[in-house]
């Protein structure tokens, strides 16, 4: 475990450096299994909180059907909910969200987000990619909404929309090359 939270401090200071920032950051790794946030208010002070909510994980525990039904998504926006509002006193939400994902890149990119060295994807444009998977879930083809047919996609978009929404983030700062990870 001390290697997994030594690695996130690494990936944290990056993204500091990258971004020459100052003020607090706050970043959001929503991996397979699970999904780490970093609260960092510079200096050595960063925390690493784990989550009990992942892509695969939680696909694989709370959808049954591809694309997921309208009532098993309901449910699961409860789960995921609920893990994040059970962490919301460890992170700081004075701060700037980052991440250095290439899923969540994906998603911004499905936003209409132009593709460089750093990306920010405001909330409304991650609430246009979530409308057009509501659209999926409520029976139109992922193929003519442009997104993939995904579970773990779809938990993916859910854990970003809940945690932005719920830890009032209204971007999130997108680094996603081969300079981090």
């Amino acid at each position: 475990m001390q290697d997994v939270i030594h690695h996130f401090h690494e990936r944290i200071a990056l993204i500091r450096q990258r971004l020459q920032a100052t003020d607090a950051l706050t970043m959001l790794d929503i991996s397979s299994e699970n999904s780490i946030v970093v609260s960092d208010i510079g200096g050595e002070q960063s925390r690493v909180i784990p989550m009990d909510i992942g892509a695969q994980r939680s696909a694989r525990d709370l959808l049954r059907h591809t694309p997921p039904q309208r009532l098993e998504f309901e449910m699961a926006i409860e789960v995921i909910e609920d893990e994040i509002i059970r962490h919301h006193r460890d992170i700081s939400t004075n701060s700037i969200l980052v991440t250095d994902s290439l899923e969540i890149k994906q998603i911004a990119q499905l936003a209409g987000i132009a593709v460089s060295e750093t990306m920010v994807m405001e909330i409304d444009a991650m609430e246009r990619v979530f409308s057009r998977l509501a659209a999926v879930i409520q029976g139109k083809p992922a193929s003519s909404e442009g997104i993939p047919e995904d579970n773990s996609f779809a938990i993916r978009l859910l854990i970003l929309r809940e945690f932005m929404h719920h830890l009032h983030f209204e971007k999130i700062i997108i680094l996603a090359d081969d300079q981090v990870h």
